[in-house]
Parts: C-alpha cells; sequence; structure tokens
C-alpha cells in the first residue's frame, strides 16, 4: 500500500507510524513529496497545465528550457506542457523564488527535499533548469534493515535516480530515531536533508552538516568526526580520491560509515580508479614461482591493496529489489583471484516480507578467466559470454563417475570420486599465527610430522593460533577471525612444549568425529557434483565451516563447476553450479 502525504508537517507522524507498524504483514510505503511547494514557484500557465494531468504520484522532474515548450518527465512517459516556448521571464520568475544555487548549480525550496539545477551559457547566464521532485518514503529501508541495524559501514551503488538518497535518507532516520544513535549527515547539495537551515523532518532526529562546496565534502567529513561525536556519518554520492580516503580515515575510528555512490555493481566498482579504495583497492602483485604454482596462476595477480571502507555492498536495482555482498573483504579476494561470487538476491514483496535468494554470480574477467559462467540475472534470465571461453589445460583428470562434456572437453577418468574429495581433505591446514613465533611453529610442525601451513594473512586461514596475553588485546586480526567464525586457538605461552601440544591436539582432532562430519560434508558435495554435470539445477549445500566450505569449493573447481558461498555465520553455506 502505498500512501502520499503532502504535507511535510506530517512526515514524523508518518515515520511513527511506520514503526508502530513494523511486525504487521501488510507492507506499507509512505511517501511525502510537499508537490505543493513545487508548483507555487512554476509560471501559472504550466502549473494549470500540471494539474490537469493529475494524479501526480508518478512525479518525477519538470523540464524549463529557454525556446522550448515546458516539459513533465513522469516514471513511465514525457507529457509537454502546453505549445508555448518558454521565456525568459518564465525561468527568471522561478529562480528569484529559490534559494541562491551553489557551487554545483543547484537550488532548492526552503523546508522541501526538491532539487533544482540550472543550466547556463558561456556567460553563466540560466537558460535552463530541471526541477527534481523530492519525495520522504518511509518504509524503504526494510530490506536491509538488519545489515543497518548491526552496526557494519553500509555502501550502496545504484544508477542515477534509482532512489539512492531517498534509502539513504530513510537510513538516517531509522538509525537516529529507531536506534537512537547519534547520527550527523554531511549534506553536499542539501539533497538529503532539503534545503534552509531548518532540515526536513524526514531525517528524524539526525543531525545535518552543510557543505559550502562540493570540493569541500571530504574536509567536513573530518570536521564531522572530529567535532560532534558521531557513532554513525551518513554521506551522499562519494566521488573523489579525497573523500575515499576520507571515508578510510572515519572507518579507522570506529564510526558507522553509510554512503552512495554511482555505479551498477562491485565489479565495476573495482575496476574504477577513483573509487577502488572504497573496497580495498586493487593493486599487481608479483609472485615467487612457488606460490603461483600452488595457487595454480600466473605470476602477476591482483589483490586487494588494504583493509575496504566499507564492510558491506548493497546494490540497488529498485526500490523493492537489491544484491547484497555481506562481506566486501572476502568477496573482493575472491572476485581478485578469478572465481564468480554470487551476492545474496533481496526482494520485499506485496505482502511486505523479504525474500531471499542467490543472485547473479559476478565474475572479474581482468583477474585472468573468462567470464564463461551462467547464472539467473537481475531481470530472471539466464546469461553467458558470447564467445566459449578458450581450453587450458587441467591440473586434475576428472572421473569417470562423473560423465558429461566440460568447459575444456569430455569429462572422463578411472578414478572413484571420492579418492579425489580424499585428496582435498588430506591437505595441510592453513595456521595464522598472531604472536606465536612463526619459525618456531612450523619447525615444529615439520618435526612432528604434522601438515600444517604458516598463512602470511588471517584471511587466508583456516584457523588462528595466539598466546594469552595477545588474545586479551584483541587485535584487528582476531576481531577479523571471530567476525568469520575461524576457530582460535589459545597458548598459555609462546613456547616450543605449548606449541607440540597444539599441533599434536590438531592432528588428533581429524580423526573421531571431527574426520566424520567432514567425510558426510565432502560426500554431500560428491552428491551434488554428480548432479549439476549432469545437467540439473544448482545445488544448495548444508551450512559449514569456513574450513569445510573451502575444502568444497575446491572439489567443484576439480570438475571446472562454479561454487559461490552465500548467506551469514552460522549459517553461511555453498551453492554449487554449472559454467
Amino acid at each position: 500500500m502505498t500512501q502520499y502525504i503532502p504535507d511535510a508537517a506530517n512526515v514524523q507522524l508518518a515515520g511513527a507510524a511506520i514503526l508502530a507498524d513494523a511486525e504487521t504483514p501488510v507492507a506499507q510505503k509512505v511517501v511525502v513529496d510537499d508537490l505543493e511547494s513545487l508548483l507555487q514557484v512554476l509560471p501559472r500557465r504550466v502549473r494549470r497545465w500540471l494539474q490537469e494531468l493529475e494524479p501526480l504520484d508518478g512525479l518525477l522532474e519538470i523540464i524549463l528550457d529557454l525556446g522550448r515548450p515546458p516539459q513533465a518527465r513522469f516514471f513511465d512517459r514525457e507529457e509537454a506542457l502546453g505549445q508555448q516556448d518558454t521565456t525568459e521571464e518564465d525561468i527568471n520568475s522561478v529562480v528569484s523564488q529559490l534559494s541562491p544555487f551553489g557551487g554545483d548549480n543547484r537550488a532548492g525550496i526552503e523546508r522541501t527535499l526538491h532539487r533544482i539545477a540550472g543550466m547556463r551559457n558561456r556567460n553563466g547566464k540560466v537558460i535552463g533548469l530541471t526541477l527534481r521532485v523530492g519525495r520522504a518514503v518511509f518504509g524503504t529501508s526494510k530490506i536491509i534493515e538488519d545489515l543497518v541495524l548491526s552496526g557494519k559501514s553500509i555502501l550502496m551503488l545504484g544508477r542515477p535516480g534509482v532512489g539512492k538518497t531517498t534509502m539513504l535518507r530513510e537510513v538516517a532516520r531509522v538509525l537516529a530515531d529507531h536506534a537512537h544513535k547519534r547520527v550527523v549527515i554531511v549534506d553536499t547539495s542539501n539533497e538529503i536533508a532539503g534545503d534552509g537551515d531548518v532540515p526536513h523532518p524526514g531525517i528524524g532526529k539526525a543531525r545535518r552538516m552543510q557543505v559550502a562546496a562540493p570540493s569541500e565534502q571530504h574536509s567536513v567529513m573530518i570536521e564531522a568526526v572530529e567535532n560532534h561525536m558521531p557513532e554513525v556519518i551518513v554521506i551522499d554520492e562519494m566521488g573523489t580520491e579525497a573523500e575515499a580516503a576520507a571515508a578510510r580515515t572515519i572507518a579507522e575510528r570506529g564510526v558507522q560509515l553509510v554512503a552512495t555512490a554511482h555505479g551498477n555493481s562491485l565489479d565495476n566498482l573495482l575496476m574504477n580508479p577513483t573509487l577502488a579504495d572504497l573496497v580495498g583497492g586493487v593493486q599487481t602483485v608479483t609472485l615467487g614461482d612457488e606460490e603461483a604454482r600452488r595457487r595454480g596462476t600466473r605470476k602477476s595477480v591482483l589483490e586487494r591493496k588494504a583493509p575496504p571502507s566499507f564492510d558491506a555492498m548493497v546494490e540497488i536495482q529498485t526500490w523493492d529489489r537489491v544484491a547484497v555482498h555481506e562481506e566486501i573483504a572476502s568477496t573482493v579476494d575472491t572476485l581478485l583471484r578469478g572465481f564468480p561470487v554470487a551476492p545474496e538476491q533481496r526482494r520485499l514483496n506485496a505482502a511486505g516480507v523479504v525474500e531471499h535468494g542467490v543472485g547473479e554470480p559476478l565474475y572479474l574477467a581482468s583477474a585472468g578467466r573468462p567470464q564463461q559462467y551462467g547464472g539467473f540475472g537481475r531481470g530472471g534470465g539466464m546469461r553467458r559470454s558470447e564467445a566459449p571461453p578458450p581450453s587450458r589445460p587441467s591440473a586434475f583428470t576428472p572421473p569417470a563417475r562423473i560423465a558429461g562434456v566440460g568447459p575444456t572437453g569430455p569429462i572422463r577418468d578411472t578414478r572413484p570420486l571420492g579418492e579425489t574429495a580424499a585428496e582435498i581433505v588430506g591437505k595441510s591446514t592453513r595456521v595464522f599465527s598472531y604472536g606465536v613465533n612463526r619459525d618456531r611453529l612450523l619447525e615444529t610442525a615439520r618435526t612432528l610430522g604434522i601438515g600444517a601451513e604458516v598463512t602470511a594473512t588471517v584471511q587466508e586461514a583456516d584457523m588462528v593460533l595466539t598466546t594469552k596475553v595477545h588474545y586479551r588485546k584483541r587485535g584487528e586480526s582476531l576481531q577479523y577471525a571471530q567476525e568469520k567464525g575461524l576457530p582460535i586457538y589459545v597458548l598459555r605461552k609462546n613456547s616450543q612444549v605449548q606449541m607440540e601440544q597444539f599441533l599434536k591436539s590438531l592432528s588428533a582432532g581429524w580423526g573421531g568425529d571431527g574426520r566424520q562430519r567432514i567425510t558426510e560434508a565432502m560426500e554431500e558435495t560428491e552428491e551434488a557434483v554428480v548432479q549439476v554435470i549432469d545437467g540439473g539445477p544448482s545445488v544448495e549445500l548444508a551450512p559449514q565451516s569456513s574450513y569445510v566450505r573451502r575444502l568444497q569449493h575446491q572439489l567443484a573447481e576439480r570438475y571446472n563447476l562454479g561454487s559461490a558461498s552465500l548467506g551469514r555465520e552460522p549459517q553461511r553455506r555453498v551453492v554449487i553450479f554449472h559454467p
């Protein structure tokens, strides 16, 4: 149900009604547009033509260009407002009733969300106006409410006009009024909180800092953190390197950041040199021969440059449909290594219930693998690359139990499928040592004959080994491990005796119930591999730990199948699909 409330004074009442009705099964979208204020600044004849087109619920913007008839643009059509051309007097009449134009060539109407953008000639004279209708839409943040209230920093992507600012405004209100957080909005063009010194009621109790010029947005972002003790910073349309650097500074200070940027998807953002830093940035790294062989890649590979400024990303497709990447760091790492990632697809149905599904897999072609997968697209159909990927030698020979034709040709072998799974499970366990002597740990493992690989970063590890002293400090690596659900083993001291006890218990842990659980998970993966290669649909596996999921991904890759992790811990699971 959509309810339009033309009087902006009723905004707070409308927001309260939405919050009070949050548990009911009816989806309600309350729209506050205060359209009458915009109509009053128009020339009388234009206003009369518009009123003849009522209802004006779907009105997007009004165009006034010198020497051309006025136009009204709706969501689904355009209408000419009479045959008489727009005159210089018409434009000057509108401009005289607006606030002064800023450095971004935008003006507004006080206490409203309407945005008026000017077009100028070479002498700086206004010869055209775009009057965009501003609306506060309550209820739009419900589709990502769990992310918003989780405390994660969120980056929202979307094409112009898809509703990024509208959703951002609602997120600010929910955080301020419903979560009772200290929210500061950095409002560059007064689009979020409206024109004038008094902010629009659509932002609730959130505070607003205005920005004198777009080039100063990054400095106001830092000022907001330093001077006003916010728990949340809200920013619209980040687009420069300075703003990306300011976002990193804010993230490092522990402030939740919610921002928007222009773009369609995460893979597009990664290839944008200006904004890639928002998700960690990309750099080219040259690997050693041994590491390149271990990864099965070229020596020059792409890797994430730094921790991302945002924890999660939301790709806004329509007001009721989004794609969600809940863990940006691991998602970017997966893309840069050439593997596809499938975002979580969310849709708000007519009953007000958020439906969850698997979105279209993303594949970063520049990471060195051809874009040759298929999946459900945003429009519900399938998409594939126009040309098949070139054949490349495989590091394994698939078994005869799986019959069919894969991307590299016929699939045949004489080994049982279980032998391949056992080979993967039998590989060494990757341990990240935090405060534990790395060389001594490796030497102890070699002496005991235990296959344990010590990783350079916590992102590559299956488990973390630390000491009691370091565990109490809860460093960034330990916080990351806890968020990812990685096992953390704590030694009383950084001694060889303690390391030996840990490695022996680790080796023993692969027997009994632990080994049985892994075996059962891999048997389920084997059955899924058979179903998919035999032409069946994608198969979603049972939730598993990060270590077991890595084994499942490796088994799928052995048979040239696509796989992706979806969901949140402890329900994070692997889905296997046909390329």
